[in-house]
């Protein structure tokens, strides 16, 4: 991906869309990377049995995809500051999830050149999960 100056960005500049389609064995794969073994995220018996309707995608491994698609765009020369984000929804293995975003602010803060941002993962069903927020900072041509 080419370099990604601040200049370059301007308020409403949507950030290169990140898609992924999580399987039972990605959050098998997770949950034992990450130590969180709450058994909806892989036993689909149980899952059922708590009234949900399958097995439901980690929300840290959502959040971790919202970094992938922010690191992804701001490269080796930008920073991420910060990031938040809500979880307002279930995903399931299987769907294909969407991580967008969108500038919302440019800033000068100190000597960074930083970038405000709307966030947001979205099911195939329309559904937005999950949003969030997130500040950036990029390199300066001047």
């Amino acid at each position: 991906m080419p370099k990604v100056y601040y200049e370059d960005v301007e308020v409403g500049t949507e950030i290169p869309p990140l898609v992924k389609k999580p399987t039972t064995r990605q959050l098998v794969r997770w949950a034992g990377a990450t130590g969180d073994f709450n058994e909806p995220h892989y036993d689909k018996e149980l899952a059922l049995s708590w009234g949900l309707p399958g097995v439901i995608v980690h929300g840290l491994l959502k959040y971790q995809f919202m970094i992938q698609m922010l690191t992804d765009w701001i490269g080796v020369d930008g920073d991420l500051l910060k990031i938040s984000c809500q979880y307002r929804g279930m995903d399931f293995p299987g769907d294909t999830l969407t991580c967008t975003g969108k500038v919302l602010r440019k800033f000068v803060e100190g000597d960074r050149h930083c970038l405000e941002c709307e966030i947001c993962f979205s099911n195939q069903r329309g559904e937005r999960t999950t949003p969030g927020r997130a500040v950036v900072a990029l390199p300066s041509r001047g």
